[in-house]
């Protein structure tokens, strides 16, 4: 993965399955850089503080330091950085290429429901 350069945007996004019942979620969190469009990490889990804590924890030092923005889920300001998080609507276009991927990931694999 290319190092992160100064100006670059993370886009954060989550999107669930789940195994064998509906009632058994799992929550698929990425990080997408918006120059690259390379996943610069990801968590498998559940949709809670400590899930974004451990994918928050899996990204490169130095894409720690770019700005992020991200949906207003609660538990996102809770984990990054004021300084460098915020918060958008689907409607700003700030996380489109995120939520594309999303959208790509469940055309592409048919029983990813």
């Amino acid at each position: 993965m290319p190092p992160a350069e100064k100006d670059d945007v993370l886009e954060w996004d989550e999107v669930w399955s789940f195994v064998k019942r509906r009632s058994a979620k799992r929550w698929l969190w990425i990080a997408l850089c918006r120059r690259t469009r390379q996943v610069v990490a990801y968590v498998i889990g559940n949709r809670s503080q400590d899930s974004c804590r451990t994918r928050w924890a899996a990204i490169a030092e130095s894409y720690q330091h770019a700005h992020s923005d991200s949906d207003f889920w609660a538990a996102y300001p809770t984990v990054f950085p004021k300084e460098t998080h915020r918060s958008v609507g689907k409607d700003s276009g700030q996380t489109n290429h995120v939520e594309r991927w999303h959208n790509t990931l469940r055309q592409c694999l048919s029983r990813y429901p």
